[in-house]
Formats: C-alpha cells, sequence, structure tokens
C-alpha cells in the first residue's frame, strides 16, 4: 500500500510541477475558449504577480507533495488552489471534471491519511 500511495503521490505533485512550470514558460497550447473564459483570463493576465505566484505554489507544493516527510504540507500548500480548479471545471469546463475530481479527491485523502499532524493546529 506504501508503494501505491508513493506512485499516486508522484504523480499528483508531477502534474502540479507540470503545470506550475507551464505558468513561467507557458510550453502547453492554451485549450480554445469562450468569451467569458478570456475575459477572465485577460483580469489574470493583468494582474502579473497572480499567474507568477499560483506557478510558484504548484511546483512548491508538488514537490513537497512527492516527499513522503513533507506530503502533509504539501498537500495543504496545494489545497487552495485544487479548489480554484475545481471550481473553475465546474463553472466553465465540466468535461475537465474526470481529471479534476480524481486529483481533488487524492489530496483530500493526503489531507485525511495525514490528519494527526494537522491536529497540534486545531488545539
Amino acid at each position: 500500500m506504501k508503494t501505491v500511495k508513493f506512485i499516486v503521490a508522484l504523480l499528483f505533485g508531477l502534474f502540479f510541477i507540470n503545470a506550475g512550470l507551464n505558468k513561467f514558460f507557458n510550453y502547453m497550447p492554451m485549450p480554445e475558449m469562450n468569451e467569458e473564459q478570456m475575459k477572465l483570463m485577460e483580469a489574470f493576465v493583468r494582474i502579473t504577480w497572480l499567474m507568477p505566484l499560483v506557478g510558484a505554489v504548484e511546483v512548491i507544493g508538488g514537490i513537497l507533495f512527492i516527499i513522503p516527510k513533507y506530503r502533509a504540507l504539501g498537500a495543504i500548500v496545494i489545497l487552495p488552489v485544487m479548489v480554484g480548479i475545481l471550481l473553475h471545471n465546474i463553472v466553465f469546463e465540466p468535461s475537465g471534471l474526470a481529471i479534476v475530481l480524481p486529483l481533488f479527491l487524492i489530496n483530500v485523502l493526503i489531507i485525511g491519511d495525514n490528519w494527526g499532524k494537522y491536529k497540534p493546529m486545531f488545539s
């Protein structure tokens, strides 16, 4: 089971590292967007610090998620980005939920698996 968890965490982490690096180097093609999505993307581009911040969080969170000792921290670091991705797909791109929901589930399961490490924050 430990090997399966590591492989899932590795793939999850690599997914986010790739997504984060793409925000810096733009090497993946942009999907077609409707007018509403284009307006949203224009707003993101105008806020010049936003995409580099999200990219950095994705890369750092992805690296932390891969390393077993820091996986609990990585799961919490990536959670806000994951929620944003989930909400974006629910509103704008429901066809992407087939990819996003399993990733969200993995993130939540890893948080649940490491719940004991978070307990001191609530006491």
